[in-house]
């Protein structure tokens, strides 16, 4: 499968996102994705479920280096210590010794970012995780996490989809070396997958709305997709987007589907987004 390069990072471009899946479901379609060729696997401490995603990579009998796994850090445990803490327990849920990549998940304004960073890059240094980077930071906060990093960081993992603005985010992000992995890139589907420049791009190439918009995705440089789904037969189709391309046409119809209030994630907690 393709892959991302990021500041020494190489994320494969496809991923399965874990929100909301629990316990032997999510287990089986942990095992079921990596059987059917899926070689990145995204979960967060937050999720509780990473118990139950150390089952399904096991199940599965990949070798550990033959997959790049994430998970994060909660918003409310990266203060110094605690992140280090957290991290210890995602691997002890998760059953493996080290992680591909360890993220901030949320930023929290009531600890320093200073202090942050640093723990996620002492993290790094003991060796429980090969790259670490951010979750949901808008530009500015970006701006200031890269500058207190010794390490390079690999990613932003941030909502992103055909009606949410990120140009801005894209930009700094590719400036700096770095991926962005898209959250929700299928906007929870419905009305996405039925936009007439979804459709017609769909008909024109013989594949389904979703493997539009997540070619759509990956198209673009620097950009990782992890669509969740609950579905088993839904896993092989999220990956079977790499034997087309979308022309320049049909990639501006998709990116004009941009419209203002169609973040999904956002709660009190959030930071100031970037204005689109």
């Amino acid at each position: 499968m393709n892959s991302v390069a990021a500041n020494g990072a190489a994320i494969p471009a496809i991923g399965l996102g874990t929100w909301t899946l629990k316990g032997e479901h999510c287990a089986g379609l942990v095992e079921h994705a990596l059987k059917a060729g899926y070689g990145h696997v995204d979960t967060a401490a937050a999720y509780e479920n990473e118990q139950a995603v150390g089952e399904g990579l096991r199940a599965s009998g990949r070798d550990r280096d033959s997959y790049f796994l994430t998970t994060k850090v909660w918003w409310t445990d990266i203060g110094e210590g605690a992140l280090q803490r957290s991290a210890e327990a995602s691997l002890k849920r998760l059953g493996v010794d080290h992680l591909d990549l360890l993220l901030i998940h949320w930023p929290n304004p009531a600890i320093p970012l200073a202090e942050s960073i640093s723990a996620l890059n002492a993290v790094q240094r003991a060796g429980l995780t090969r790259h670490i980077g951010v979750s949901n930071f808008p530009t500015a906060l970006l701006s200031q996490a890269i500058r207190l990093s010794e390490a390079p960081l690999a990613c932003n993992q941030v909502e992103y989809h055909p009606y949410l603005d990120q140009s801005k985010l894209y930009h700094a992000l590719r400036d700096a070396g770095m991926a962005m992995t898209a959250y929700c890139p299928l906007h929870r589907g419905g009305g996405l997958l039925g936009e007439p420049s979804v459709k017609a791009a769909a008909a024109a190439h013989g594949k389904t709305p979703a493997q539009i918009v997540i070619r759509w995705h990956v198209q673009q440089e620097g950009v990782v997709c992890i669509p969740r789904t609950s579905r088993i037969e839904r896993l092989a189709e999220n990956i079977d987007v790499f034997d087309f391309e979308l022309d320049a046409a049909e990639m501006a119809a998709i990116t004009a589907l941009r419209r203002p209030g169609s973040r999904i994630c956002d709660f009190g907690f959030s930071p100031q987004w970037d204005a689109a």
